[in-house]
């Protein structure tokens, strides 16, 4: 199978069921953003940090190809003709969220509590967690914005917005084991 099939040359791509759409629609948008936020996780957990933080971060991956999967499948092509899902793949489960959640309460019960805002950086790591964190919440925007025109998982939205919390927590807590500098944002200054 070659890489490059053509069919794109035009400005339009195939969504799972074969439906054709033009390569900058909402869909697209939508799941080609996810991609993007699943490259910059894999870049996070190419850094040295706690093995944990690796497991979870797989786990996330794996979750986002199921988001992506959703997102690139019309609503009108999820059922096959006999029946069937298109997608015969693990759907994304509140159990999963709440595996983000459970991660961000344990992270948190070692860290100070907030009082001030931080400004993205003081460590790579920190600062691609930072960059992750704010490609997820363009994911979600996008995914809302899908679900306004037609209809999409719930959990999916749900999923990238706890994503985006875990992230941000993520970032204070890499901080913090790093030793990087949390710089406090202090309003004109």
């Amino acid at each position: 199978m070659k890489v490059y099939t053509k069919t794109g040359d035009k400005g339009t791509t195939a969504l799972f069921g074969g439906t054709r759409v033009p390569k900058d629609h909402i869909r697209i948008e939508s799941y080609g953003t996810v991609d993007e936020l699943n490259s910059h996780i894999g870049l996070i957990r190419d850094q040295e940090m706690n093995e944990h933080y690796k497991e979870i971060l797989v786990r996330v991956q794996d979750r986002l190809f199921t988001a992506g999967a959703i997102l690139a499948t019309p609503p009108d092509k999820e059922v096959l003709k006999n029946g069937k899902l298109r997608l015969d793949i693990p759907r994304i489960t509140e159990s999963d969220i709440e595996l983000l959640e459970n991660e961000i309460d344990a992270m948190e019960t070692e860290l100070p509590p907030m009082t001030h805002f931080v400004l993205p950086g003081g460590h790579t790591t920190v600062s691609y967690c930072h960059i992750a964190r704010c490609v997820c919440r363009r994911a979600e925007r996008l995914s809302v914005h899908l679900s306004h025109n037609e209809d999409i998982d719930e959990l999916v939205i749900k999923y990238l917005n706890r994503l985006s919390d875990y992230l941000f927590v993520l970032a204070r807590k890499l901080s913090a084991d790093l030793h990087a500098d949390e710089v406090k944002w202090i309003p004109g200054k």
